[in-house]
């Protein structure tokens, strides 16, 4: 079987996907979903939208995929979510594993489907949740159908993928370009889409792109319906439409072109399966940005699949839209049921409803004898066929009536009010549960504090590693470049280096191992951002199970499994875009091998404290990456020649965001314009493990230059202050919503 499975931004987008033919609806509530600027529901709107769903006999998946401050699970998320999980809630898409842990204790019965936010691109990281206990895994947007068929294939979960709607130029999760701007992050719901606007690509003063085309980080929609049956061949469980921003018009006419298409396929199958064109300018004509593309499914990136000129944004044929109302918003949806009503002097009126598997039978009064005008099978027939504003509507209603009684209309009225009513109770009680008692909930609450103290003691681990016997934190470097590698190899107060792995087919392993330990200093290698099948063809050929790697820093799940599968058994260390934002995510991590993980760059101060940061590492130099995309300026406005290549992107206020093309593992990198700063912070009260400085696009001179003022501050006692001229705070200071 296959799912449809359609966006609700508000109530009455829900009730158009319903009546559109969409077998599941996912919705925001008043809190924790990534569109906080949709129209979400309160919680008794959101009530009835579960209600509603579950009497047509569809499902309804809540969003609850935002990273998670520490504030908020302890205090807000369990009530939040006990109303919807005691009504029978199907699912909820969870980004922060922090949730994804909390939900699975509090609430153990209630699915879990792994939001596209976790940026699973393989098999390594859907075979992580399964473990964890996700039902479902919705895939990066980017991955091909070879890369679903081959998770389809080493898990059980069931997959879900998106085939129509919006594209962001970043991976899912990866994004903090609206954050590091505007301090409206995507990781909280509230994308600021800075992806949308035009920018000037250049290099060493020579601009590649035309002021006409400056929408280079702008796709084109996604429209898969001509590759749909591949789709589902491929894999996917559920077929997701983007776009709870969008009008109920849009989800009515997107669902119900899908649902027509699903259903040919389903019962024609591939080779009788074909689009027609007036359906394909029906989609264009609902929305689109300078025509659609079918995405990464069989490419992976180009030029193509981006809008580049100004959108026009095509938004609808005003008749269109009229049709739409009228067949799926002005309507009020009906379920077809079987009624039986039984008048007999010698029993009480009866009357049985039946729809599916349920059935229900109410009794009122005897009837009387008539005195004038007996009761006629036509008149029951028509009354008892009114059934208003329930969900209901009589396919049969057979009559049986004996001669000469008499039952009131107001009777008549009040038993089928009562049969419909308990009719509707009877389908809804199947979904309902029943949550832990107030005192259940306290000795959870008692426990869950038992665990965040596990999480502070296991932080201890991470100082096996730290030499320095002192409040201080060690001083940890991550390089890019061979030149930043030999600069920082000349700091003696630098302890661990990082190196990234893309620097191993320009020199060789054991020679630039060999170049940090002579220097005195541990020597780890940095895996890329995106792990996808690039990526594990090129770090084939380490041989993990005796490399002398000191230890390994993982920037995706997917690395975590995979470097086990190889006989990895070295220390790992999670970089920042593993979220931690809360005590059970870090938890979590840790539980899954990893000794340290990396304070992320969105919490301010105070939320930190909060969070706990002892044992952890913290990012206190360098351009934070903004976007991480399969995309490519470089292919976009010049060519592909697999060099890696430095580019820079100019906004409309002046910023120059410094651009690096990955070629080993074909991903590019958006660094922010300004590196982040922080020498002057109070380390001590923290009890950090490390702070690290993150080197990319800085030369060799530069490199030695910040590294020995941030060694001499932290190493050897000099005063605090801020070195770089030109340099951003990030978050520290002012956080995110």
């Amino acid at each position: 079987m296959v799912e449809l499975l359609a966006p609700a931004g508000s109530y009455e987008s829900m009730k158009a996907a319903v009546a559109a033919g969409a077998d599941a609806v996912y919705m925001g509530g008043s809190q924790f979903g990534a569109r906080a600027y949709a129209d979400n529901p309160e919680q008794d709107l959101l009530l009835d939208a579960i209600r509603y769903v579950h009497l047509h006999g569809r499902k309804l998946y809540l969003t609850i995929n935002t990273l998670m401050k520490q504030s908020e699970l302890e205090e807000q998320l369990y009530p939040f979510l006990k109303p919807y999980y005691e009504e029978g809630l199907d699912a909820v898409i969870v980004q922060d594993l922090g949730t994804f842990l909390f939900i699975k204790r509090e609430f153990p019965d209630l699915p879990i489907h792994a939001s596209t936010q976790m940026t699973v691109t393989g098999e390594a990281g859907a075979k992580m949740l399964e473990q964890l206990g996700a039902d479902r895994v919705v895939t990066a947007r980017e991955l091909s159908l070879e890369e679903i068929c081959k998770i389809r294939e080493t898990c059980n979960l069931e997959i879900e993928s998106f085939v129509h709607g919006a594209l962001c130029y970043c991976y899912s999760g990866q994004c903090l370009f609206s954050s590091l701007a505007g301090g409206r992050s995507g990781n909280r719901g509230r994308c600021a889409q800075p992806c949308r606007m035009s920018y000037e690509v250049s290099q060493d003063g020579k601009v590649w792109n035309s002021p006409k085309e400056g929408f280079v980080l702008s796709p084109k929609d996604l429209n898969t319906l001509s590759i749909l049956p591949e789709i589902i061949e491929a894999g996917v469980y559920s077929l997701k439409i983007e776009g709870r921003m969008k009008k109920p018009e849009y989800t009515a006419g997107v669902v119900s072109i899908y649902r027509k298409y699903v259903d040919r396929y389903l019962q024609y199958g591939k080779d009788g399966y074909y689009v027609e064109k007036a359906d394909q300018q029906k989609l264009m004509a609902l929305f689109n940005r300078k025509g659609f593309t079918e995405g990464y499914y069989k490419m992976h990136n180009g030029r193509q699949m981006i809008t580049l000129t100004k959108p026009d944004f095509r938004d609808g044929a005003e008749q269109y839209n009229q049709q739409l109302r009228e067949q799926y918003l002005n309507i009020q949806l009906k379920e077809k049921i079987k009624g039986n009503l039984i008048i007999s002097k010698e029993l009480p009126v009866i009357i049985r409803l039946s729809f599916q598997d349920y059935e229900v039978e109410v009794h009122g009064d005897y009837p009387m004898e008539a005195q004038n005008k007996p009761l006629t099978k036509e008149a029951v027939q028509k009354q008892m066929r009114k059934t208003g504003n329930t969900p209901f509507e009589f396919e049969t209603l057979t009559i049986e009536l004996e001669d000469d009684l008499f039952v009131p209309v107001a009777v008549l009225n009040e038993l089928r009010r009562r049969a419909l009513e308990q009719l509707e109770q009877t389908i809804l009680h199947q979904y309902r549960r029943r949550s832990m008692d107030a005192f259940a909930q306290l000795k959870s609450e008692k426990n869950m504090q038992i665990t965040l103290k596990k999480a502070e003691q296991n932080g201890k681990e991470s100082n096996i590693l730290n030499s320095q016997k002192s409040d201080m934190p060690s001083l940890h470097v991550s390089v890019e470049t061979i030149a930043q590698l030999k600069a920082v190899c000349k700091e003696e107060g630098v302890k661990r280096i990082y190196i990234d792995s893309e620097l191993l087919t320009i020199m060789d392993e054991y020679e630039m191992i060999r170049l940090v330990h002579r220097a005195n200093k541990q020597c780890w290698i940095m895996l890329p951002q995106i792990f996808r099948t690039k990526a594990k063809q090129a770090l084939n050929q380490i041989n993990w199970k005796e490399t002398q790697w000191d230890g390994c820093l993982i920037r995706s799940m997917e690395e975590i499994g995979w470097l086990r599968e190889q006989g990895f058994e070295k220390p790992m260390a999670a970089d920042h875009m593993l979220y931690t934002y809360n005590r059970l995510a870090i938890q979590m991590w840790k539980e899954q091998g990893v000794i340290t993980d990396t304070v992320p760059v969105e919490l301010n101060a105070n939320e930190l404290r909060q969070r706990g940061t002892k044992g952890s590492e913290m990012i206190i130099y360098g351009r934070l990456p903004m976007m991480v995309s399969a995309q490519c300026i470089k292919r976009t406005t010049k060519k592909c020649d697999q060099k890696q290549e430095v580019l820079t992107l100019k906004d409309r206020m002046g910023n120059h965001f410094p651009v690096k093309n990955h070629c080993v593992y074909c991903y590019n990198t958006i660094y922010n314009s300004k590196p982040l700063s922080l020498p002057d912070i109070s380390f001590e009260k923290m009890e950090l493990a490390a702070v690290r400085l993150v080197f990319t696009v800085e030369g060799a001179k530069e490199t030695e230059t910040i590294v020995k003022e941030f060694a001499d501050m932290i190493c050897r006692g000099r005063k605090r202050e801020q070195i770089i001229k030109d340099f951003t705070r990030g978050h520290y200071k002012r956080g995110v919503e």
